[in-house]
């Protein structure tokens, strides 16, 4: 709601995004040595008896304006590389048994944020339906009441073609949705865009 007044030396500059809410998570979940007490979790999902190809996601957090993010939170959650979670849900043997398929970081103050993982396998849809690999994540910035939802995809997988959530979201938008590889290094490249021109796809859940 706009105010029925406006100081005399502020100029309108038109609707700006939100700030009603934080920054409070990179202070509170993220502290990265920044504050007198640990991470409950890092940025991190490797452990000593975790198989398959190790890799890195990284990227950049955007607001409506382009301007980058530098106190947001985000949070992963993948199966492993046999497309097993973690969870007392999925019944299947666990060969990964210390992998737990979750993590979290904060943006720097460049608003970069990165995740060293491993990448995951194929897991069935509700009904049956193989999903191309896939990480779930999460995202918690100012300004948004609700944190939001959305998955990475890798872009040198030949599932993604079939893959049934990924269909869902319009061809002139998946791209906001897939990582790319960078040449000659196991690294995977997806900026979001909280909203805005070239917004990424959330998902309602």
């Amino acid at each position: 709601m706009p105010l029925p007044w406006r100081p005399s030396n502020v100029q309108d500059n038109g609707i700006t995004p939100s700030q009603t809410v934080g920054p409070f998570f990179k202070y509170g979940m993220t502290p990265t040595g920044e504050y007198a007490w640990n991470d409950a979790f890092t940025n991190s999902t490797l452990t000593p008896d975790v198989t398959g190809d190790r890799v890195r996601i990284e990227g950049c957090v955007f607001d409506g304006d382009g301007a980058t993010v530098p106190d947001a939170m985000l949070e992963i959650w993948q199966a492993d590389a046999q497309g097993r979670f973690a969870d007392p849900q999925d019944k299947r043997a666990l060969p990964n048994a210390s992998f737990r398929g979750f993590a979290r970081c904060g943006t720097d103050k460049d608003g970069n944020y990165s995740f060293d993982t491993i990448k995951p396998g194929v897991v069935p849809d509700p009904d049956g339906k193989p999903q191309a690999p896939h990480v779930v994540l999460a995202v918690f910035a100012r300004g948004m009441l609700r944190h939001l939802y959305t998955r990475i995809y890798f872009s040198d997988e030949a599932g993604n073609a079939a893959d049934p959530v990924l269909a869902l979201v319009p061809a002139d938008r998946r791209a906001t949705l897939i990582a790319v590889r960078e040449a000659g290094k196991a690294v995977y490249r997806l900026d979001l865009r909280l909203q805005g021109d070239g917004e990424t796809v959330f998902f309602d859940v």
